[in-house]
């Protein structure tokens, strides 16, 4: 059984690679060119990830999950491969300004760093690993809603800056000229102090929209490639859209089987990229939603995740996904990372991400539905270099979809790599693709050449490798046995 299951995935990864052959790889000069289309965004929160010193663990207490963990920027630069494996392209971390709680929802300054996580210059380091290995680091910068006991707020002089005081924190009066400006300098002293490659505006709802224009120009101005986005609904000029209703669309399409999936198209109506998700930091989380469905959460996620990397948007996923952290409410929703958790879920999300981060079709590439109906999916990305197929069976039995030469092509075949599965044009001049109930799978289009060489022969490397491993240890075991017999005639 281990032998058929090492085998298995190996031969899983050889496909993966061999497959990715006539893809185009996301070089570092690529990497460069990105819009924010074609990114993938981690959300976590710093101090609840990973506990890297224990410099800074001032009054922390991993038992009562309201106070403070450990979590630093030490942690993340030590989980950097982790996240980095996993592909994401952006790593979000929240808040981390000064803050009397562990989410950053409490900030009391726009300028210090908050000690428990780290040192600026830590700070500094984490940012310029991370782009090092070509992944760009977000902060949260809040407009509003701070603790009462914010600098601001205790300087005498800005008393006229704050507009009400409601459930224990301090509103800002977003009207007041002063209060604009000094957000402003506040945002782009940041961004021009540490090399961020993107800045998230929080708690913007009492914020005209020609104010956060102006905030959004002061910082590109002072980084041009910097992206800058919300997390919440707003016409203001962000470089990405958020709507609150994305992430119950697909939460509610996901959440179990043979669900109504009409909504889907409506996150991607817009002119602009927009953030899809299927939960946020704010929600509860999506492992909550499967499991009161009495449904598998690994496997629900495995539906969403391999569904959302595919679709013409930007993926943000928040940290503990890829363990099926659960949860209902905060700080319930934000647990400690268990590092110790199975891996098979982490794995897939590596294979997933590697087939989008290594073609730019699927990332950027013309999107077509061909069919939409209670949990079966099947669409298209395509360009001038390549085409894949896309089908999601998020129903509760084997779907068979017949795709024709029209949508396909002449003398293809299809190519899958998650299942490895093979698709060829039969007698009826179709290509039949079946899958079975709550799987999906992404096939590459591509001229039917007949048989894969180049994965043949390293899956017959692969056995030979195993069968050498086997005589090796077979003659170990003899040269150990004949030596135990030589000692026992001599004595």
């Amino acid at each position: 059984m281990k032998f058929k299951k090492w085998i298995s995935a190996t031969a899983a990864s050889l496909l993966l690679a061999t497959s990715l052959i006539g893809a185009t790889p996301a070089h570092a000069d690529e990497v460069q060119k990105r819009t924010i289309a074609e990114e993938s965004i981690f959300d976590l929160l710093v101090d609840r990830f990973f506990n890297g010193s224990g410099t800074n663990d001032y009054d922390t207490n991993t038992q009562d999950p309201t106070k403070f963990a450990g979590g630093d920027f030490t942690g993340l630069l030590d989980k950097l491969k982790f996240i980095g494996e996993m592909g994401y392209t952006i790593v979000s971390i929240g808040t981390i300004f000064d803050t009397e709680v562990y989410d950053g929802s409490m900030p009391t300054s726009y300028s210090t760093i908050e000690e428990h996580f780290g040192t600026a210059e830590e700070f500094q380091s984490v940012v310029k690993a991370y782009k090092e290995k070509n992944m760009s680091m977000m902060v949260d910068f809040p407009l509003n809603n701070v603790s009462p006991n914010h600098e601001w707020a205790k300087d005498a002089a800005k008393q006229n800056w704050i507009a009400s005081t409601n459930n224990g924190h301090i509103q800002w009066d977003l009207t007041n000229k002063d209060v604009q400006a000094a957000l402003i300098e506040s945002a782009t002293e940041f961004v021009s102090t540490y090399d961020v490659g993107g800045l998230r505006l929080t708690n913007i709802a009492d914020a005209d929209t020609a104010f956060i224009n102006d905030m959004i120009k002061a910082l590109k101005s002072t980084n041009k490639s910097l992206y800058v986005i919300s997390n919440e609904e707003s016409d203001a000029n962000f470089d990405a859209s958020f709507s609150p209703a994305t992430a119950e669309i697909y939460r509610n399409i996901f959440k179990n089987v043979d669900q109504d999936s009409s909504k889907l198209m409506e996150p991607l109506a817009g002119e602009k990229p927009t953030q899809i998700m299927i939960d946020s930091l704010q929600t509860y989380r999506f492992t909550f939603d499967s499991a009161s469905e009495n449904m598998f959460p690994p496997t629900r996620l495995k539906m969403a995740m391999g569904a959302l990397f595919m679709l013409p948007g930007i993926p943000v996923v928040q940290y503990g996904t890829e363990i099926a952290m659960n949860g209902e409410e905060k700080p319930d929703t934000h647990q400690l990372y268990n590092f110790k958790t199975d891996e098979e879920l982490i794995d897939y999300i590596k294979n997933v991400q590697s087939l989008r981060n290594q073609s730019a079709t699927l990332r950027k590439g013309d999107f077509e539905v061909i069919t939409n109906e209670n949990g079966l999916l099947v669409f298209t990305r395509k360009s001038d270099e390549e085409q894949w197929i896309i089908m999601v069976n998020n129903t509760g039995k084997t779907q068979r979809v017949d795709l024709t030469p029209d949508q396909i092509g002449e003398g293809k075949m299809l190519n899958g790599i998650l299942q490895e599965e093979k698709v060829r044009i039969n007698e009826k001049n179709v290509y039949p693709v079946i899958l079975d109930r709550e799987i999906v799978e992404i096939y590459q289009v591509k001229d039917d050449e007949g048989l894969n060489v180049p994965y043949m022969v390293a899956l017959g490397l692969v056995y030979v490798v195993f069968i050498g491993f086997v005589i090796i240890i077979i003659k170990r075991g003899k040269k150990r046995r004949q030596q135990q017999d030589a000692a026992s005639e001599n004595n």
